[in-house]
């Protein structure tokens, strides 16, 4: 089969094949950068995921430190005594200060877990973020337990009742700040935030 054209003829043909070239090549480089931009995506939203789950699990590990019932010499002296503080009521106030020598040492992990919330926010949601401030809520409540504890350990009881009341608080502060095995009631608090987070992190690290 033959194919006469004319210059004119041809030179259409030409510039026809060219523009689809041109068409072809630019929807070839539109879908991968695209697919690049995705795929850019994807490896940020799984970095991101890797580093908030190793985070949880540092504090998970640092929250068990600062609970361990055990104390060591020389921890809870760093706090500067109140003007006219009797003995009682500086190592009360000392020995629950312990807590938040404690929490500073360990300080920055809680620091770089807050500074992803939001970005962990943005990329999965605020309902899968849920167990930042699950997280923050234990730790705000054994610092406000440390505190209480050192006011009822420094007050002196007036009577009977005022005595049990006070055994009770303290039991009960107490329980919030120092493990207490297996009927421990912060652990089962901490080990469901992980779970939580686990639950949001782990697909997209398997890229599920």
């Amino acid at each position: 089969m033959n194919f006469n054209f004319t210059n004119k003829e041809l030179k259409m043909v030409l510039e026809t094949l060219s523009t689809i070239a041109i068409i072809v090549a630019s929807g070839t480089a539109i879908y991968g950068i695209n697919a690049w931009k995705e795929e850019f995506r994807g490896k940020r939203k799984i970095e991101l995921a890797e580093e908030v789950l190793a985070l949880f699990y540092e504090a998970r590990d640092a929250i068990r430190a600062i609970r361990n019932p055990f104390g060591y010499q020389g921890e809870g002296s760093t706090r500067k005594p109140q003007e006219n503080e009797t003995p009682r009521e500086k190592n009360a106030r000392d020995r629950a200060y312990v807590v938040y020598e404690r929490f500073e040492k360990r300080q920055e992990v809680f620091n770089k877990l807050h500074s992803k919330r939001y970005q962990f926010m943005a990329r999965f949601g605020n309902e899968k973020a849920k167990p930042f401030e699950d997280l923050r809520m234990i730790v705000i409540e054994i610092q406000i337990s440390a505190s209480q504890l050192a006011e009822i350990l420094s007050e002196v009881a007036f009577d009977q009742n005022d005595r049990d009341t006070r055994k009770k608080e303290r039991k009960e502060h107490e329980s919030m700040i120092w493990q207490h095995g297996k009927n421990d009631v912060i652990d089962p608090r901490v080990e469901k935030v992980i779970s939580d987070i686990e639950e949001a992190c782990r697909p997209i690290i398997m890229g599920k």
